[in-house]
């Protein structure tokens, strides 16, 4: 496994060496020596999730606020994605800024988002299917999101307005400005 830094150094793109022969492929998904060695902590992933969507789903962007905090380590195991994460810890020089990363059954791609982190993703292919694994239990009362559309934020979510479908709650969410944001920097 390949680790790399992002524009935003605490998100991680985790690159896998897949080995191809006549039967298929195999790679190591997860590591938790290796992984945990190029952070510099631990991290206690206690649930993995999973998700099938159609192509044009927007889900996000999502967080959890402390204590209930969640870092995540996500791909996609059908289809692809492009996965949106926005720095909403107050106290970091990248505060507000985002990246986006494809991630597909292709590239085999993950990406480990630290808490103080929003995501979102929205599918490109025709189906997906997004897992993730998660440090915290999911807790309704935590529970914030940011909307996916806030000029401010200025995501290029690939896709024309029109084809995006979107939950109302996620239609509903706070412009960036309006949400909860961790006023700290730490990750763990």
């Amino acid at each position: 496994m390949k680790f790399i830094k992002t524009e935003i150094p605490d998100v991680v793109l985790c690159k896998p060496t897949v080995f191809n022969d006549e039967r298929g492929y195999f790679f190591e998904s997860f590591k938790k020596d290796e992984f945990e060695n190029f952070i510099g902590y631990s991290v206690n992933f206690c649930q993995d999730n999973e998700a099938k969507s159609t192509k044009g789903v927007l889900r996000g962007l999502h967080y959890q606020l402390p204590p209930f905090a969640q870092a995540k380590l996500v791909r996609v195991v059908k289809g692809s994605v492009l996965d949106i994460v926005v720095d909403i810890r107050k106290k970091s020089p990248t505060y507000g800024k985002h990246i986006a990363v494809e991630i597909s059954e292709e590239n085999k791609y993950q990406l480990f988002i630290p808490k103080g982190f929003a995501h979102g993703y929205v599918v490109l292919s025709n189906e997906a299917i997004f897992t993730y694994k998660v440090d915290n239990y999911y807790n309704r009362e935590t529970e914030r999101g940011i909307i996916y559309n806030d000029n401010f934020l200025g995501i290029d979510w690939k896709l024309p307005a029109n084809k995006l479908i979107i939950s109302a709650k996620d239609k509903q969410q706070p412009l960036f400005k309006n949400a909860d944001v961790f006023e700290n920097n730490k990750m763990y």
